[in-house]
């Protein structure tokens, strides 16, 4: 049974969110860059609320939310996971959009799941699964509507499903309807690097702007997923750090000399699970808990696991200089507010981790041209974009005496607002 709400007036969210949750703390970050920017109330409540939200209700829980689509088609991943529900995925759509404004693609943002733990499926049953949730939410898709992403626990393979079940319903190949695609059925070359390579420009941005050099620098991955390998590896290859401790749910790793990430990489690969954990013989290195790793000594610290991990209980034992957010949310508001009251430079997840939006948006539009580039030319877009946008926010925060995370909030508020005002209010009733 699907669902879908949808309503012009978008009226507010009935129930309240959970204290402490991402959707309470995106919602308080827009409350106080709403006042910053005195916005009047009505306008408040067009950004503040999703433009439409769509369950799926069968024997699992499937979710698409959209937040905004004032600035473009509708742009956001899809996440496979036990915990998601609506809060969820409404706050990760909120922050779609304002990740969107702040590095000024032309995308809105939106965000979709279903609650699920996927290592319970089979693969058959993962393909069923994906095909049905992209057949329910067809209605609300499209090239130029709304394209969904890889996201927790998705992957190329996920998207090559939905991409087909959509070309098999529309009697036409329409790759533009998802990115983070197989090379061969229309994917970027780097993108599966993109958020990675991000993470990377922004924490090297970061260390200039510091005065510090990358090389030699102590950097801790919380997260050695996607995001924190691509993130470690590049840092160590292309910029000479010195990879001082990794983590997953398995295991944390540390070595003050830096790791060998060959070792790591190579114990991974072969480890049925994919994990971290078990390796030992392989190299020099010693375990510690992922509370020790995010309270060590470092230059750059990297939370690239999930949302939540630095706390109010935490966040007076992070010693890290520079804090760059590779996964959503990993810090909570109250911890937010203890940072900077230490002088530690966070930079936002909304800024450091868009290299995956701006390399789909690449994806997006060589899909819509039929033309592809080489892995040269998507390295230099990603980079041009995230380096402007990031030189853009330091420059504002710095004039405005605001931290990194409220000056990437009124930026991009501000020109949601704008995209608003500009194109005004249309009933499709004609009322």
């Amino acid at each position: 049974m699907a669902h879908l709400s949808q309503s012009p007036s978008r009226p507010t969210i009935a129930a309240e969110p959970e204290p402490g949750s991402l959707l309470s703390t995106t919602l308080a970050q827009l409350e106080s860059t709403f006042d910053r920017l005195e916005l009047a109330e009505g306008m408040r409540l067009l950004i503040q609320q999703p433009e439409r939200e769509l369950s799926d209700i069968a024997v699992y829980k499937g979710y698409r939310v959209q937040h905004s689509s004032a600035r473009g088609p509708c742009k956001g991943g899809i996440r496979y996971h036990p915990g998601v529900d609506f809060g969820e995925v409404r706050a990760l759509a909120t922050l779609m959009s304002i990740k969107c404004a702040v590095v000024d693609l032309p995308f809105g943002g939106a965000k979709g799941g279903i609650s699920v733990n996927p290592a319970d499926l089979t693969p058959r049953e993962l393909e069923r699964l994906t095909r049905r949730f992209a057949a329910m939410i067809l209605p609300i898709l499209g090239g130029k509507r709304d394209i969904p992403a890889p996201d927790v626990n998705t992957n190329e393979q996920v998207m090559a499903w939905f991409m087909d079940t959509i070309s098999a319903r529309e009697g036409q190949y329409t790759p533009e309807i998802t990115t983070g695609k197989p090379i061969a059925l229309g994917g970027s070359l780097g993108r599966a690097e993109a958020t990675g390579r991000g993470v990377v420009i922004a924490a090297v941005e970061t260390l200039h702007k510091l005065g510090m050099t990358p090389q030699g620098a102590a950097v801790a991955v919380q997260g050695y997923g996607n995001v924190g390998r691509h993130a470690a590896n590049i840092l160590r290859e292309e910029y000479g750090c010195k990879i001082v401790a990794v983590s997953d749910v398995s295991d944390a790793l540390y070595n003050p000399h830096g790791l060998d990430l060959a070792l790591v990489n190579d114990h991974v690969a072969r480890n049925t699970s994919g994990l971290l954990a078990g390796f030992g013989p392989d190299g020099p290195a010693d375990h510690i808990t992922n509370a020790e790793l995010l309270a060590l000594g470092v230059d750059v610290l990297i939370p690239a696991a999930i949302e939540g991990q630095i706390t109010g209980e935490n966040a007076d034992s992070v010693k890290a200089r520079v804090i760059v957010e590779g996964a959503n949310g990993p810090t909570t508001l109250e911890a937010d507010a203890i940072l900077n009251e230490r002088g530690v430079v966070v930079v936002p997840d909304i800024l450091a981790n868009a290299g995956g939006v701006i390399v789909s948006y690449l994806e997006w539009v060589q899909n819509l041209q039929f033309y592809f580039w080489d892995i040269g030319e998507v390295r230099s877009q990603l980079s041009r974009r995230m380096r402007a946008s990031f030189e853009e926010l330091w420059t504002l925060s710095g004039e405005l005496d605001l931290d990194l995370r409220s000056a990437s909030y009124l930026l991009a508020v501000d020109r949601i607002a704008k995209a608003i005002q500009q194109r005004g209010l249309f009933l499709a009733s004609g009322g």
